[in-house]
């Protein structure tokens, strides 16, 4: 019985966070799994264009490029997250983001969508996943029998590793 109590604990504090997360995402496609990411964080979309490398970056920081004079950092989420291979075609896409005024692109293999998110369409991941580092995932979010990873965009862009972006451009 406290092995139930404890359990229902958990998940109420996890409810409430994906209480907080119901709303409206961008959904977009990284190899063959669709993810989220709110669309408030979202300025624009666009073509993936060339971009001027930086030396000695980690890989998935494909380098800068030159927005309407502000210089602005790409990053690959597909090889962020270990997605195999990385190939650019007509569908890929950067995503330009403002992250509390700070302005990063993603790059992804396209955009799908705008999705109103409900509560009863979240979901908490599960223990198992273990290929991206759920500390950057919100949920999950089934609608219409399919799956969305909702990802935690500003946290993933303000971690650690992506510091070395600031350190870089300004």
């Amino acid at each position: 019985m406290n092995m139930t109590a404890d359990t229902n604990n958990g998940l109420a504090g996890n409810n409430s966070s994906l209480k907080s997360a119901a709303g409206e995402y961008l959904t977009f496609v990284l190899g063959k799994e669709q993810y989220g990411i709110e669309i408030l964080k979202v300025q624009e979309i666009r073509g993936y264009d060339a971009v001027t490398q930086i030396a000695n970056m980690p890989s998935f920081i494909k380098g800068v490029v030159n927005l309407r004079g502000k210089i602005v950092p790409i990053v690959d989420l597909r090889i962020k997250f270990n997605l195999g291979n990385v190939e650019y075609n007509e569908f890929t896409v950067v995503i330009i983001l403002n992250l509390g005024g700070r302005i990063v692109g993603i790059v992804v293999d396209g955009v799908s969508d705008v999705r109103e998110l409900q509560e009863e369409h979240l979901r908490e991941v599960p223990a198992l996943v273990t290929r991206i580092d759920t500390k950057y995932i919100v949920g999950l979010a089934t609608v219409e029998e399919e799956m969305l990873i909702l990802v935690d965009i500003e946290k993933l862009m303000t971690s650690d590793e992506m510091q070395l972006l600031d350190n870089t451009v300004h």
